[in-house]
């Protein structure tokens, strides 16, 4: 029996669980030993010049080492993202003006960890403030500059070629136009930003908290000056990432070219407050829908309006509407689509990837403006979706937005998950208590959702090695943080090996021993590094075979893998002699490396049902029960699956109901900690009702889809549209995200002053 599809208890668990990780501030490494502690001046202005910055106190302060300011380095300024105007770029230590509250503009070393933050105090900076632009409608009009060179706040624009046609909704019959916040949210992993770094020579190896050790290498080693082989980069356990981790900070640049300048080890580690404030943060666009057809539900026309807020430096970011427009048109086979995005630097934290980046955007805009038209012709939000899903025979499937889907069958997984939640009941449940004047009114919100995972990244390699022990080491270029890599990937190798899954060990996050790879987000990881593993452990037992035949007296054809003793065998023939894996590798090593290309990525889809109660008199939402569908092909390990959808699904009713990062007019963060930005816990959640659905893609020889950031993009959509049809009696169409119980409240008395 296959051990693939069971419930495999992660391997990785114990260690968490009784001694704990070991993260990156928790290295005991020797050659780390006297390391020098590292406390940024970050800036309390948005957006100032920098007339001076004085560090004499500072120096005289006790454990001080040195205070390195701007003026020291020698780095070049850094275009963070290659795609945005050239002109935008940062400085690793701020030395001539800031573009946001927390830029770090001096580096303060000291002894202890302890004393650097008292001699960060004595830094004396003066600043000629500037206006702020907090809000990206504002930034668009290039009234005030944020980078005067570049003659624009525009980093990047997509399809803004010609302008649109007025006249190209006049054959709708019902027409609806709705502009939408898709906020800003910080990725609030549980680690915080983290770096270590020492010198061996000229060469350097930094420990970092991040989801791509090959990635981090390359734009480090490209920021130092220096060749790939002189950075070596070393992830120890990550405590979440998010997508925030993707890429490197300028501070981890900071952080080796420090160490080189003093000569000695240096650390890092910011505080909660810092990485609310510094680290880079997602969503934030400014949408507007445009949506008509026909009276009996057809949709034939969609248009799609993106303002992308990237904070004060272009980072990721800059490329999530390229997914939102690619996604715009969601599970719906709409003949006309359009979209156009520009994104812009405002006075406020850079924004990059969260989870889903760019397309839960698309979900959420798409989605949302589905509820609108079903509203306007007066119809079933979940009939008018099922009358505009994509029909199963029409797979491979090409959309206007550009993408390719590979399989799906959407109506199934919509009718899956309305069944489930009881739909039909649930509206006479509804109906009833609008009826009575219930204060506690019913909603159901439903959402229809496909993603794109492992775009741009379709390749990935990985070794395999059986020792003369029988052990097995996997080495694989995904990075995980709490994916459970080291479980999965061990089944892999265990189904085709027959190497017992406690013998096979799971290495990965070492730039040494995996110099390529593509770490791990976009859910692109088993697809891709998950094939990889199965696909090398299949050529390690056609590699045994060719070996074993001269001993085996017999060919290769005539061989096969005896699971039951990891051991190859002549077919057929009881009793035959055999030879182990294990004995094969004694004589001679016995591995493989591999890379597995998908060359396309898949596109995993779903469907979500929410239920929401909504007290009329206090605005507060309960989400009752959520029921999700989310097919991303076969299962490899339902306990590890089920884990990322309720990550996922927590993470989405989160965003719709809760988390916001704020900022006031002058760029100042109101939401810089744990005490001021709304994260759920269990008690504010519902248990989650998953129903399985399996539809395999062509891509890849197991038919893997993603899956760590489908119930993200089901569920917000779902919830937002919930607690609005909870309302939509009292004439409430739209309320923008997050339904606060305050923001609910205030919707719900203006809809009353309305009709009076």
């Amino acid at each position: 029996m296959s051990i693939l599809g069971t419930r495999v208890v992660r391997t990785e668990d114990p260690v968490f669980l009784t001694r704990g990780a070991t993260y990156t501030d928790d290295l005991t490494d020797e050659r780390l030993t006297g390391a020098l502690h590292l406390t940024l001046v970050r800036s309390p202005l948005a957006h100032a010049e920098i007339t001076s910055i004085d560090t004499s106190a500072a120096l005289e302060s006790p454990g001080v080492v040195a205070v390195v300011t701007g003026a020291d380095l020698d780095i070049a300024p850094a275009l963070l993202f290659p795609g945005a105007n050239k002109a935008m770029t940062r400085q690793f230590l701020a030395s001539d003006r800031v573009r946001f509250v927390g830029e770090p503009v001096a580096a303060v070393l000291t002894e202890e960890f302890y004393q650097g933050e008292d001699a960060a105090e004595l830094v004396d900076v003066e600043y000629e403030p500037l206006t702020a632009v907090i809000d990206p409608l504002e930034a668009v009009r290039d009234e005030t500059l944020l980078f005067p060179e570049a003659g624009t706040n525009t980093a990047a624009a997509y399809g803004h070629g010609t302008e649109p046609d007025p006249s190209w909704f006049d054959g709708c019959e019902a027409v609806v136009t709705q502009d939408i916040v898709n906020q800003r949210l910080a990725a609030a992993p549980l680690e915080t930003r983290a770096a270590s770094a020492f010198w061996e020579g000229d060469r350097v190896t930094i420990y970092l908290s991040n989801q791509n050790a090959q990635g981090g290498r390359d734009e480090i080693a490209g920021w130092l000056g220096l060749d790939k082989d002189k950075v070596r980069v070393v992830l120890p356990d990550v405590g979440g990432g998010f997508g925030a981790k993707i890429g490197s900070d300028p501070e981890f640049a900071l952080v080796a070219w420090l160490a080189r300048r003093q000569g000695r080890p240096v650390r890092w580690n910011e505080s909660r407050s810092e990485n609310m404030t510094g680290m880079v943060q997602g969503r934030a666009q400014r949408q507007t829908v445009t949506i008509g057809g026909t009276r009996e539900g057809r949709v034939t026309h969609y248009r799609l309006d993106v303002v992308q807020d990237l904070g004060a430096y272009p980072r990721l970011g800059t490329a999530l509407p390229v997914f939102t427009r690619m996604m715009a048109p969601g599970t719906y086979d709409i003949e006309n689509v359009e979209s156009r995005a520009r994104a812009v630097v405002t006075n406020t934290t850079s924004v990059a990837a969260y989870r889903g980046a760019g397309r839960p955007e698309a979900t959420a805009a798409i989605e949302r403006a589905m509820d609108l038209f079903a509203a306007e012709i007066g119809k079933d939000p979940a009939e008018v979706r099922r009358l505009n899903v994509v029909a199963p025979d029409k797979f491979p499937f090409q959309t206007k937005g550009g993408a390719e889907y590979d399989s799906g069958e959407y109506a199934k997984a919509l009718d899956l998950a309305l069944t489930e939640a009881g739909y039909e009941r649930l509206r006479a449940e509804q109906k009833a208590r609008r009826e009575r004047g219930d204060v506690r009114q019913l909603g159901i919100g439903v959402s229809s959702y496909v993603e794109i995972t492992g775009g741009g990244a379709y390749a990935e390699n990985a070794s395999v090695e059986v020792h003369d022990d029988g052990s097995v080491t996997v080495l694989t270029g995904t990075s995980p943080h709490g994916q459970g890599h080291a479980t999965a990937w061990a089944m892999l190798a265990s189904d085709q090996l027959g190497v017992p899954l406690e013998k096979v060990t799971v290495k990965h996050g070492d730039t040494d021993l995996v110099p390529q790879g593509g770490g791990t987000m976009g859910s692109r990881s088993l697809q891709t590094g998950g094939v990889a593993v199965h696909q090398a452990s299949a050529e390690l037992i056609d590699l045994a075979k060719q070996r074993a035949a001269d001993l085996l007296e017999a060919s290769v054809d005539d061989l096969e893998l005896d699971p039951a003793n990891a051991a190859i065998t002549v077919k057929g023939v009881p009793g035959a002699k055999s030879v182990t894996l294990a004995e094969l590798a004694a004589a001679e090593p016995l591995k493989v490396d591999t890379t597995w290309d998908g060359e396309k990525p898949t596109f995993p889809f779903g469907a979500h049902v929410c239920v929401v109660e909504v007290d009329t008199e206090s605005g507060k939402v309960t989400v009752e029960r959520i029921v999700a569908v989310d097919d991303a092909g076969p299962i490899l390990n339902p306990l590890l699956c089920e884990g990322q959808r309720h990550g996922g699904i927590a993470q989405g009713i989160a965003q719709a109901l809760l988390e916001e990062v704020l900022f006031d007019e002058e760029g100042q963060p109101l939401t810089g900690t744990f005490a001021d930005y709304g994260i759920p816990s269990a008690a504010e959640l519902p248990s989650f009702d998953l129903v399985e659905m399996t539809t395999p893609t062509p891509i890849n020889p197991m038919g893997y889809k993603g899956i760590g950031e489908a119930g993200t993009i089901g569920s917000t959509p779902a919830t937002q549209s919930a607690v609005i049809d909870a309302l939509s009696h009292l004439g409430i169409t739209h309320i923008d995200m997050p339904l606060t119980p305050l923001r609910v409240w205030e919707a719900i008395h203006s809809a009353a002053e309305g009709s009076k």
